[in-house]
Order: structure tokens, then sequence, then C-alpha cells
């Protein structure tokens, strides 16, 4: 942690670690609250930004949160360590030379981590999807009357086998481990049309579905 003090020609000095743990940060804030009676805070953004920075206005002092790739650096200046990222920060700051990013409240915040999870379950399912892909082309399965996950093709997935156990249990391996990436992405699809109607957002997000919907449209992307 660095301070910056007032004025523009005012001592910017580093003043030592500080435990990020909400005890610690409300320790520090109030003991130069007492000092400087309304504070200007800034750090970059990290897995536990937002959290802070709500501690932080919470406690009743202006704060931002920097994105790293928004911050302005000197031409050559490549080490970087605590001491000088806090002291150039509070410098910056003092200045008006940083852009802070948006911090989502806690509601919003929740939310966007469902998302993310929704996210990851497609994505683990198009992997899955394609590892059993890879394995029948590999044993000369291929399948060419139509999309790959149509009823038609699940049909004819159920009637595959193969002569060797051990390849017959890698198939089923997969074919199981896509069923419960389907069914797990299903339960967050649910979760989501669930929670969002609860959500301020909740007109935005609707309608940017519905623009997706919109037939003839070149942005619309397929869904799995």
């Amino acid at each position: 942690m660095a301070i910056a003090e007032g004025g523009r020609t005012g001592e910017v000095r580093f003043v030592g670690e500080v435990e990020n743990s909400p005890a610690a940060i409300e320790r520090t804030i109030k003991k130069l609250g007492k000092k400087y009676d309304r504070l200007q805070v800034c750090f970059e953004a990290g897995p536990t930004g937002y959290g802070l920075c709500r501690q932080v206005r919470d406690l009743g002092h202006d704060c931002m949160v920097v994105a790293p790739a928004l911050i302005p650096k000197r031409p050559g200046e490549r080490v970087k360590t605590n001491r000088r990222d806090a002291v150039t920060l509070a410098r910056l700051h003092r200045a008006g030379e940083l852009i802070g990013v948006w911090v989502p409240d806690v509601v919003h915040e929740a939310v966007r981590d469902l998302v993310r999870a929704r996210e990851a379950a497609a994505d683990d399912l198009r992997r899955k999807r394609q590892q059993l892909l890879s394995f029948l082309l590999r044993h000369g399965r291929i399948y060419e009357n139509g999309g790959h996950w149509t009823l038609a093709r699940r049909r004819c997935l159920a009637r595959q086998s193969f002569e060797h156990t051990a390849q017959q249990i890698v198939f089923q391996e997969k074919i199981d481990a896509i069923e419960d990436a389907a069914q797990r992405l299903h339960r967050l699809d649910d979760q989501l049309r669930a929670v969002v109607p609860t959500w301020s957002m909740a007109r935005v997000v609707e309608a940017g579905h519905a623009r997706r919907l919109v037939p003839g449209r070149s942005d619309v992307r397929g869904r799995n």
C-alpha cells in the first residue's frame, strides 16, 4: 500500500504490506480515515477486487478498480514489484490518470458466476462430443445422414458395438460422459431461467435473447 498526500506536490510514499482479509482491510481503512477524513482508494483488478471495492465503499470512502491494461506505463518500465506498483498507482490516481472499471453489485456478480458456470458446462459438452466423434472417426464409423446430435444420430450411436472389449468400454464411457455433461448443462439452463427474471438486468437479457432469435439475421448463432 502507498499513500499520495493531497496536492500536486504532496508526498507519495510506500506504507507497507496489508493482509487481504476483511478484518485487516477494515482496520487499515479506519485508521487512515481518522487521519485523512475521506480517502480515495484504488487498486488493480483481481480475483477479490470487487468484494474489496464494495467493502471500502461501505466504509464511506471512494474506491476505483483499475484494469491493469489501462494503467499508463513509462517506456522501458517492465519490472513489477508491490512497492513500485503501489507508489505508481497512488501517484497516477492523484493525477487523475487512471480509468476505473465498472464494479458489479453482489447480485450481478452472483448471476455472472452462474453464467460462467453455464458457459463452462457448454464448453465441456462440446469437448466430450468432439472426443467421441474423433474416436468414431479413428474406427471408420462415419455418419453421413444429417446432424451429429439429432435423434436419428443418437439411435445410430445406440446400435454401435466394437469387437474388442476395451474399445466398447471406451465408447460407452464417452457416451456416458456426454450424457452427464448434457444433464449438467440442462440443470444450469433451468437455474438461469429461474434466476434471471429476479435480476435487475432481466429486461436486457430478454431483449438480447429475442434479438438472436429473429429469423434471417446474420448474427444468429447456433445453439447446443
